[in-house]
């Protein structure tokens, strides 16, 4: 809703130039065209070639004014200082700032201007030159503000509008400030669509689907101290947002499945941290493990690495690639079954995790696994990375032991770091023998900041070895989580979808990608249904016992006595979006199962109940087959530790950021 009415005196004479005729103009602004109204009543503009949105059928404050218009809808620009004194070095410095730090404000936004101050305050004489250069249509200032010798509108009371650009709509007898988004293309075709905050008072979300990502201006939070205030979040659309669509990559879904009543927990407590939800992302459907050719009810997102053919990996692939492609974009959020957002960390050459098991609330989540589903979150940067995530998984978030299936949650912040540094010599060396050495300076790194001592082992003989008839057999424990996926996904989305389309259709069985489509099909309720689920989290349990106990354990000065290292993705070479290309012996398919080990390395935490964190560490050059041109591809690393040792980990990855041996990548072809 409107933040409020507040008395507004006073016409402002709008020609400036022949009053000032010494001062210097500011540059041509580009004219304000509107385009259209969107299905929810907000206006799409455009200022010269850029493309925007102003909510306003909400606007962010609305002002009683005794004043016919000079014009219907006006940019503008509040300034906000604390200066007594508001001289011409006030204002431009304070532009200044906005052209820097913001995307989404230019110059074509002081066709009109609000200044406010928080102390009493008059413009000297500089300031009214300043202004009358920029030829502005409207100047309104606060009632504590004296302005003499320039007509403006004086606004009484106090106006809770932060500082940015705002579309005006200057009727007769009021004017309105609405809050404009910028309008991105998305040319990597990583969204379902965009979204952004109805500002209706009641949560809810609109989205826009002809410009894709919307994002508002940074101004409006820099007054904000909640930690996450004016950070662009794109949310994994199986995540439920207010207002907006959840289909898991199904039009089929959609169909049956109304508009979110409600947000995720996990979605709300980013808003509550001032995070900013700029749009849906594309997934693989229903969070399947689909190779990018197997796509069919969504066209496949682009990695903006290398060639830009290159795959994005599977379920959260929307996310890991955009946040390699577009640098405002600062986050997004995806989640963790079996790989979803560790693969799409690696070939993207970016930040991302699978957290502890029941680290994040996964409410209002369309499953996949149940007991083995897990939240993430990409970045390009390790410290807004560890930022984000040690205020997003709050203690409260936790989820249930009656859903994990394991021990109560203890995820202490400390610097009790690792000792030893894992090397399973059944999953290294990277499968690039260019990339190797990459690994190895980060190891030497390692082990040189924090004194630790690099073992050599062999993991699955190690597993294999433990006298626990269960907890040994990798097999078992692979089949139990196997049960856990197939149980949660059968009862809570596929037998749900197939009986409402068979009702809606005519018997018909539902539109579904190929990935999931034959398991659905055959799918047996006597081998798998709840009561062979509970036996698999008991099983699984009883791994995640053993393997704290015997793998990665816990010791007075350690919360992991290790860390594990191993690589989800391709060690190095390019895995293509086109599956002839991955013939080729100088590149690689994804999830390919080593020679000597029994399970993927992806599979371990999922079992295991594990940390597993995705790094970038650098990037090697390859032969592209698709722009016969030399590329770049990243080169990433798997960090493994105990269970609730997350902080710990994030604290490591911190002091290896202080000392150079970690990163931020860059938005585009190279990561570095």
């Amino acid at each position: 809703m409107a933040a409020g009415r507040l008395a507004v005196s006073g016409l402002l004479t709008a020609v400036f130039a022949s009053i000032f005729v010494s001062a210097a103009p500011i540059a041509k602004r580009n004219p304000y065209s509107f385009v259209l109204s969107n299905p929810y009543s907000d206006t799409i503009f455009e200022l010269g070639n850029v493309s925007y949105l102003a909510n306003t059928k909400h606007p962010k404050a609305v002002v009683s004014a005794n004043c016919e218009p000079a014009s219907s809808a006006v940019p503008i620009t509040v300034i906000k200082t604390n200066e007594s004194s508001i001289s011409k070095d006030t204002l431009e410095g304070v532009i200044a700032s906005y052209l820097e730090g913001d995307d989404v404000f230019s110059e074509d936004f002081l066709e009109g201007v609000y200044i406010s101050s928080s102390v009493t305050a008059s413009l000297d004489a500089s300031a009214i030159e300043y202004l009358g250069s920029m030829n502005a249509s409207f100047v309104f200032v606060d009632a504590s503000i004296s302005a003499e010798g320039i007509s403006t509108i004086s606004v009484q009371g106090a106006v809770d509008l932060p500082a940015g650009p705002y579309l005006a709509s200057v009727g007769s007898g009021s004017v309105s400030f609405s809050t404009v988004y910028r309008l991105y293309r998305d040319v990597y075709r990583t969204f379902l669509f965009g979204a952004y905050d109805a500002n209706d008072g009641e949560g809810n979300h609109n989205p826009l689907g002809v410009f894709l990502p919307k994002v508002p201006s940074r101004i409006y939070y820099w007054g904000d101290d909640r930690p996450l205030a004016g950070e662009r979040v794109a949310i994994k659309d199986l995540y439920d947002v207010k207002g907006l669509q959840t289909s898991a990559g199904s039009q089929a879904w959609a169909y049956i499945t109304p508009v979110s009543d409600g947000t995720a927990p996990s979605v709300q407590q980013i808003l509550d941290l001032g995070g900013v939800v700029v749009g849906k992302q594309k997934l693989a459907q229903f969070a399947s493990g689909a190779n990018p050719w197997e796509w069919q009810d969504e066209h496949y997102p682009f990695n903006p690495r290398g060639d830009g053919w290159l795959t994005c990996s599977a379920s959260s692939s929307g996310g890991g690639c955009s946040i390699a492609a577009y640098d405002w974009l600062d986050y997004a959020i995806g989640s963790d079954t079996g790989s979803s957002m560790r693969r799409p960390a690696a070939v993207s050459g970016t930040y991302g995790q699978r957290p502890s098991q029941g680290m994040m609330s996964l409410e209002r989540v369309i499953p996949l696994g149940g007991a083995t589903d897990t939240a993430g979150v990409f970045s390009r940067d390790p410290y807004k990375w560890i930022k984000f995530a040690k205020n997003w998984y709050a203690p409260q978030l936790h989820q249930e032991v009656s859903i994990t299936g394991l021990s109560p949650l203890q995820v202490p912040d400390s610097d009790a770091f690792p000792k030893t540094i894992l090397y399973p010599t059944d999953y290294l060396p990277l499968n690039n023998s260019a990339a190797e050495p990459i690994l190895q300076d980060f190891i030497a790194n390692m082990s040189r900041i924090f004194n630790m001592t690099v073992k050599e082992f062999n993991f699955t003989a190690t597993v294999q070895n433990w006298t626990d008839p269960i907890a040994s057999n990798l097999t078992t424990l692979t089949r139990a989580t196997g049960v856990i996926n197939s149980w949660t996904q059968w009862s809570v989305v596929a037998k749900p979808l197939i009986t409402a389309w068979k009702a809606l259709f005519d018997g018909r069985f539902p539109p579904i990608d190929p990935a999931r489509r034959p398991g659905w099909i055959a799918f047996n309720e006597s081998v798998y249904n709840q009561a062979t689920y509970d036996a698999a989290l008991q099983t699984k349990n009883l791994g995640v016992e053993w393997y704290e106990r015997e793998l990665q354990y816990s010791t007075p000065e350690s919360c992991s006595e290790s860390v594990m290292l191993y690589d989800i993705g391709t060690g190095g070479k390019p895995s293509y979006r086109e599956e002839s290309l991955n013939e080729s012996p100088d590149a690689s398919y994804l999830a390919v199962l080593p020679k000597t080990a029994k399970i993927t390395g992806a599979n371990i935490c999922p079992i295991f109940g594990c940390a597993d964190f995705t790094v970038p560490i650098g990037q090697v050059s390859y032969n592209s087959s698709v722009t016969l041109h030399e590329e770049m591809v990243p080169v990433t690393i798997g960090l493994v530790v105990k269970r609730g040792c997350d902080f710990v980990l994030y604290n490591m990855i911190e002091r290896l950021a202080d000392e150079g041996a970690l990163r931020a990548v860059k938005a585009g072809r190279a990561a570095f």
